[in-house]
């Protein structure tokens, strides 16, 4: 389970890491005297992408750096740099840089099997998913990643976008976490959001059977770049930009999403289990 965005692990990996890569390219595009929208246009990209590169807040696929080499005149360099740190890549993008991918996105699509979504967690329920995962934290540890991860939450406040579609699995909303009252509040909190215009809430019902997504798993959407996917485990979390794979993690999510109920009976379900526990 991933930490809130000031505790994630991001590793960094020294002077050779993406930050590298993009400090690079400004400085060679630059020699070319081209802007990022007109390096963009060259590489079949948008210009912003260009940019996010350049910040080291994404890597390119290795055809755009390919296209790069040609339209830099780098030999090859942006490629043989791109695929030593793919290779090399271990949790240096874990958390810190999905969440800022969220703060980008268009849309945001989420399955989750085991807790109610980041996103949508009242202070006292991310309090006791933290507590639960790091039982010997310092309280005012645990207590910095609930603040980190509230702070999240503007998108859902504040901004008018991202869209947000999530998936809960029923285990999700019958688990106890924190206790009944902390689950009273963290369900009415969710059928709340529920009922937003840009909020879509399904609960995959024990009924469906087996569910096609074992873990999980969010989906970010963009104006002006690839999809990329975030998968997360036990301590640690993967951010995934290859296109095949993020389409199958796509394909599986929307088998999700067609099994789950619809938006309706999520929410009168998610307020009928809310009652039993505020009993």
């Amino acid at each position: 389970m991933a930490m809130g965005s000031r505790g994630a692990g991001r590793i960094r990996q020294g002077k050779l890491g993406w930050d590298f890569f993009g400090s690079e390219l400004k400085l060679r595009r630059e020699k070319f005297r081209l802007s990022q929208d007109e390096l963009g246009r060259r590489v079949f990209c948008s210009g912003s992408y260009i940019g996010q590169f350049e910040a080291g807040r994404r890597k390119p696929q290795k055809d755009v750096a390919q296209r790069i080499d040609t339209e830099l005149e780098t030999d090859g360099f942006f490629v043989r740099v791109c695929e030593e740190l793919i290779d090399s890549t271990g949790a240096q993008h874990y958390f810190a840089e999905a969440a800022y991918l969220e703060s980008i996105a268009t849309e945001i699509h989420t399955y989750t099997p085991m807790f109610v979504p980041g996103l949508f967690q009242t202070a006292a329920y991310a309090f006791a998913v933290f507590r639960g995962a790091f039982p010997l934290a310092e309280k005012s540890e645990v207590e910095a990643w609930v603040t980190g991860r509230l702070e999240r939450q503007y998108l859902v406040e504040q901004a008018p976008k991202p869209v947000l579609w999530a998936v809960i699995d029923e285990h999700v909303l019958r688990r106890p976490t924190g206790g009944a009252a902390v689950m009273h509040e963290q369900l009415a909190r969710l059928a709340e959001l529920a009922r937003r215009e840009r909020i879509v809430m399904q609960v995959l019902p024990f009924s469906s059977g087996a569910p096609v997504l074992g873990g999980y798993v969010k989906l970010m959407a963009f104006d002006d770049a690839p999809p990329v996917a975030y998968t997360e485990g036990a301590m640690s979390g993967s951010l995934l930009d290859d296109p095949a794979l993020v389409a199958k993690l796509q394909l599986a999510y929307d088998f999700a999403r067609a099994a789950a109920l619809p938006r309706e009976a999520s929410l009168a379900l998610v307020e009928s289990v809310a009652e039993e526990y505020g009993r």
